[in-house]
């Protein structure tokens, strides 16, 4: 039988592309959150309208997301995810010249739209590149997007800490990673995404179990991935809030929340794979949704600063492959077209994200945001509840591999 020719590009290559693409994709938001508490002062928010305007984003994001899978069809998934960054970046940096609410809310409605379609676009690349690989790497991309949390808010950190001007800030954060992007995309696979799918296989189009249990599957998907963003959402956007005005924490101080739960979450992902092949999912996920409302809810009881950031690192490492996991379950669901998986997953996690600010922001101008953060701990209990939802063992696992 004669051999398959030689790949256009590299997959090592296109790992790191696509390595790059979700490194800036979590740079350009987390790079931000740390300045939330002046961008509220400067426009003289209160915690439920700062939260309504957050929810701009994935208000924005539910608009674009089911759009995504056609585009990627037509464009291709690399092409969608690199300059859909580069339209990111440009809208991330206008938050600094927002005037007032409206306009706040509209640049996030943006910033929302074009993240979901970077979301889906830099997943279906990703799934592509460990089809190529033969074995699970999806994960590691997904710890790279967490450090590059990590990075972002650990530059808005010193940014608030040094007192650099927003615009100046944003702005280059938002070149830099521009330009990131683009170069990054001349490594990119070639073709259509289709081309990495077996004849045949889950996700090809063949319908090889009822379409019920096909949407109860992806319901029960999308659940887990919204309970999964709920906790990496409250600690994004309410970390620095609850720190420095419920804890008196320092400026810079108050940036860390966010830095913990970030950190804890890259070391899970990049780790994810092995556990995962050993124990599987499910059980990665019913522990991690344990330690969840158990961090979360034992740094509530008994508040304090270095408390609260053990709480937002365990929680951090709960979620770590809960939303991974959600979309490579989803895309390997059969009787679905190529991408619509994952489509419908990032609809279903963008009702997580909008549902999470307002929230969390009404509970908290009612009772404080401290009862308002116990909506965390409700997600980790979600996420024990619906883990049946995703496979007992790994294929590798099961296999004896």
């Amino acid at each position: 039988m004669p051999s398959a020719p030689p790949l256009p590009a590299p997959p090592r290559a296109a790992r790191t592309a696509v390595g790059t693409w979700f490194f800036l994709n979590a740079v350009l938001y987390t790079n931000l959150l740390p300045r939330l508490p002046e961008l509220k002062d400067a426009l003289q928010l209160s915690n439920a309208a700062l939260g309504t305007a957050l929810a701009a984003g994935p208000l924005g994001a539910l608009t674009a997301a089911l759009w995504s899978a056609p585009l990627i069809r037509r464009l291709g998934s690399g092409r969608v995810a690199a300059y859909g960054l580069v339209v990111l970046a440009a809208a991330m940096t206008a938050v600094a010249a927002v005037p007032t609410w409206p306009a706040l809310a509209g640049v996030l409605f943006l910033a929302g739209a074009v993240d979901a379609l970077v979301d889906v676009a830099q997943n279906a690349h990703g799934l592509r590149v460990e089809r190529r690989y033969g074995r699970s790497i999806f994960h590691a991309f997904h710890g790279l997007w967490s450090l590059g949390a990590v990075a972002g808010a650990l530059v808005g950190s010193a940014a608030a800490g040094l007192a650099v001007p927003l615009p100046w800030h944003l702005g280059a954060v938002g070149v830099l990673a521009s330009l990131t992007a683009v170069l990054a995309a001349r490594a990119m696979l070639p073709g259509a995404d289709e081309d990495d799918r077996a004849p045949g296989s889950a996700g090809a189009g063949v319908p090889l179990v009822p379409r019920s249990r096909t949407a109860l599957l992806l319901g029960a998907l999308g659940l887990l991935a919204a309970a999964g963003v709920f906790v990496e959402d409250a600690g994004a956007s309410w970390s620095a809030l609850y720190l420095r005005e419920d804890l008196d924490a320092a400026p810079a101080t108050a940036g860390l929340g966010l830095v913990a739960l970030q950190t804890t979450m890259t070391l899970g992902r990049l780790t994810g794979d092995r556990v995962v092949d050993r124990v599987g999912q499910r059980a990665v996920t019913r522990s991690g949704g344990v330690l969840i409302a158990v961090g979360m809810g034992a740094a509530l009881a008994f508040p304090s600063v270095p408390g609260t950031l053990a709480g937002f690192a365990l929680a951090g490492l709960g979620a770590a492959t809960v939303v991974p996991a959600a979309y490579a379950a989803a895309d390997r669901l059969p009787g679905l077209p190529p991408g619509a998986g994952l489509s419908m997953i990032n609809w279903l996690l963008r009702v997580g994200l909008l549902a999470s600010p307002p929230l969390v922001g009404v509970v908290a101008d009612a009772s404080g945001l401290r009862v308002g953060l116990l909506t965390v701990v409700a997600a980790g209990v979600v996420m024990v509840v619906a883990s049946g939802a995703l496979a007992a063992r790994s294929r590798r696992a099961a296999a004896g591999r």
